[in-house]
């Protein structure tokens, strides 16, 4: 019975584990994104990693995507995005929006 309850507890754990979102990193430095642009799968969720790595807060901000999202000096945030059509999704630093630009492209 214990050999049971263990492979059903594996089983579920695996299940768990297939459900989430691929994780996508972007950094911040010198007021621009680091990289400016990301390839992501179109029709799935994804979790969107982004570390401020500057000594000044950003604000991440994509009218395409729905999503702002202040991110401090010296730390990250996440953001799930998605399921996304194919095609593009600009992004800025709305801060910083004459050098913090970006793209996500959902292929």
């Amino acid at each position: 019975m214990k050999h049971i309850a263990a492979l059903l507890l594996t089983f579920t754990s695996l299940h768990v584990f297939a459900d989430e979102p691929a994780i996508f990193r972007i950094g911040i430095e010198n007021n621009r994104f680091v990289p400016a642009e990301i390839q992501v799968p179109a029709a799935q969720k994804i979790k969107l990693v982004i570390e401020n790595r500057d000594n000044t807060s950003e604000e991440f901000e994509s009218h395409a995507l729905n999503r702002e999202k202040v991110i401090p000096a010296k730390s990250s945030v996440s953001i799930f995005i998605g399921p996304l059509k194919p095609g593009s999704y600009p992004f800025v630093g709305e801060f910083h929006e004459s050098t913090a630009k970006g793209i996500i492209i959902a292929k």
